[in-house]
């Protein structure tokens, strides 16, 4: 055994709930212990039944504190060239972000940034959004190509956001989300932009590992249901999963196509309804919510969580980090967001950016504190999990364990 953590309050996140009292679904267990070898949870439970403390190479003892599952950040366009604080004002002074993105704006004014930036250049800007990630607690994120609109340049993100991983303790996944916008040689042409860019971008990033999944965004003032699904079939026809931007501005019907092609996720998602909340549950699709993007913009459509609670849809929660309509860094600010925004409890934020946020990225292996799991942990100056959520602007965690190894 080459760690055992001792004295903690261990939210398990499990599933079923584990076997105490606790009436939340945090499945906490007072007083526990966790036992690791080779990056892997071997052990847990009460310390009634713990481990020997010499049985073990290193013993940390909680004193009380809160062990939780490592953040993960399912959702976000971290990789990215230059900013949109100018876009910032104009929205302030009563331009939407559609206006914005007819006016030339929005996801096609960071393109020019990002092809002009290297792979290591892309690195090196990324690596302070995920550093600040990291120090909450945070050991798995989700990175999107997206602003490129190219092939060269789309493949080129997707290498970055590998690279990170190699630069920094974190696992990280790559979505390709080429059908994302329409870059100016294309504006007036989505199909020809399907057939030229995304598609033939698709098969060079899966021939060369770089895709986990395949991403898009289906609003008006990006890809109809028709052009998001000959994306899809392409992904499918590799054996790539997908998932789905969609009813963040509109219902446009994107929910639906994604729960036909049984996507890992459909993201933003304020503008779904009933039939959507009903085809997500059915397909078992995560709802990843984005609140930073409904807070930064101004939404007053807030997404339908009694419907997904009802149809047993799951729910996620990402910070959405991009450069224009969410440049959020926080995931704890993102679980508070979600509670005062969106009203989720508590125990489904926490959920959300661990057992849920895990199952947004088609991922059976962490997420959770169970035998079997990887041992991305972090321990919290906490006493109860509700605390992560419900404050603003302050950091708890005292450590974070990523693969076993105390970072």
């Amino acid at each position: 055994m080459n760690l055992l953590i001792t004295n903690a309050v261990l939210a398990t996140l499990d599933e079923p709930q584990a076997t105490n009292s606790d009436k939340s679904d945090y499945s906490l267990i007072y007083d526990g212990y966790l036992s690791v070898t080779d990056g892997i949870i071997t052990g847990l439970g009460p310390m009634s039944v713990a481990p020997k403390a010499n049985s073990a190479s290193n013993v940390v003892n909680a004193e009380g504190k809160l062990l939780t599952p490592a953040l993960i950040d399912c959702h976000t366009h971290i990789v990215h060239g230059g900013h949109r604080a100018n876009e910032f004002e104009l929205r302030l002074n009563g331009a939407s972000y559609a206006e914005v993105a007819k006016a030339g704006g929005g996801i096609v004014s960071t393109v020019a940034a990002t092809r002009n930036m290297s792979e290591k250049e892309l690195v090196s800007a990324a690596l302070p959004r995920v550093d600040t990630l990291l120090s909450e607690g945070v050991s798995l994120i989700e990175i999107k190509s997206g602003y490129g609109l190219d092939v060269e340049t789309e493949l080129r993100m997707l290498r970055a956001g590998r690279a990170i991983a190699d630069q920094r303790p974190v696992r990280v996944v790559t979505s390709f989300l080429g059908a994302h916008a329409l870059p100016h040689e294309y504006k007036d042409d989505a199909d020809k932009y399907i057939d030229d860019i995304c598609i033939p971008a698709i098969q060079k990033g899966h021939a060369e590992g770089l895709i986990d999944a395949v991403d898009g965004f289906c609003e008006t003032i990006a890809f109809n249901t028709d052009q998001i699904e000959r994306v899809f079939v392409a992904a499918s026809a590799l054996g790539l999963p997908v998932k789905l931007h969609a009813e963040q501005l509109s219902r446009y019907g994107g929910s639906l196509l994604a729960a036909r092609f049984k996507a890992l996720s459909v993201d933003h998602v304020e503008y779904a309804n009933e039939e959507d909340a009903r085809a997500l549950g059915d397909s078992n699709t995560v709802a990843v919510l984005l609140p930073g993007a409904f807070y930064t913009l101004r939404e007053t459509q807030q997404p339908p969580i009694d419907l997904f609670r009802q149809n047993g849809v799951p729910m996620a929660l990402a910070t959405d980090a991009n450069p224009g309509s969410s440049p959020l860094t926080s995931l704890l600010l993102a679980m508070n967001m979600g509670c005062t925004l969106f009203r989720m409890t508590p125990a489904e934020a926490l959920t959300g950016v661990t057992r849920n946020a895990a199952k947004a990225l088609g991922l059976k292996d962490t997420g959770m504190l169970r035998p079997g799991m990887r041992a991305d942990l972090a321990l919290w100056n906490v006493t109860h999990p509700a605390e992560l959520a419900y404050r603003i602007g302050f950091n708890p965690l005292s450590m974070r364990i990523f693969g076993g190894q105390i970072i």
